[in-house]
């Protein structure tokens, strides 16, 4: 079982140049987005949501690979 819960991953694919994947995720009670290249998972930035902002987030590495791993079958 994941440690996190996807809420809404968005497939961005009309873009000219590249192509993106963001992902809104659950994660110790907190909402996170981060967004990959679709081409090969390459994260773009990570941001949490708290007190009506984003900030840029910093998560462990093994939940970054167990998220791009899902997203990867997802997409």
């Amino acid at each position: 079982m994941n440690p996190y819960k996807i809420n809404n991953m968005i497939i961005d694919d009309d873009f000219a140049v590249e192509e993106y994947v963001t992902t809104e995720f659950t994660y110790q009670n907190k909402n996170y987005s981060i967004t990959f290249k679709k081409a090969d998972l390459e994260i773009m930035n990570i941001w949490v949501f708290e007190n009506g902002t984003s900030l840029p987030a910093d998560l462990p590495e093994n939940l970054l690979e167990t998220l791009r791993e899902d997203v990867k079958q997802r997409i």
